[in-house]
């Protein structure tokens, strides 16, 4: 359920409904003068950091030989092309 409305400062107020557990679970990783829009902001922000970071870690981690390093990317190649046409 949403529910939209205009507050006093001109911001987009919107109301959720959330199970008591899943409050319980935020109000516990709240911070003291933190507001939940804060609280969400960070926690989308970390979860996208942390799947770049996951990605930047596995950057390199994998040793191929030149000849099998080409092939794959002659063949990721190819099929961009054949989706282009």
């Amino acid at each position: 359920m949403f529910k939209y409305s205009l507050n006093v400062n001109n911001l987009l107020v919107k109301t959720i409904t959330i199970k008591d557990d899943v409050y319980k679970k935020l109000v516990a990783q709240k911070g003291k003068d933190e507001s939940f829009s804060d609280l969400f902001e960070r926690l989308v922000e970390k979860d996208l950091h942390s799947g770049v970071n996951a990605l930047n870690k596995l950057k390199g981690s994998i040793g191929l030989e030149d000849g099998v390093k080409k092939k794959i990317l002659s063949d990721i190649a190819s099929k961009r092309s054949e989706r282009r046409i």
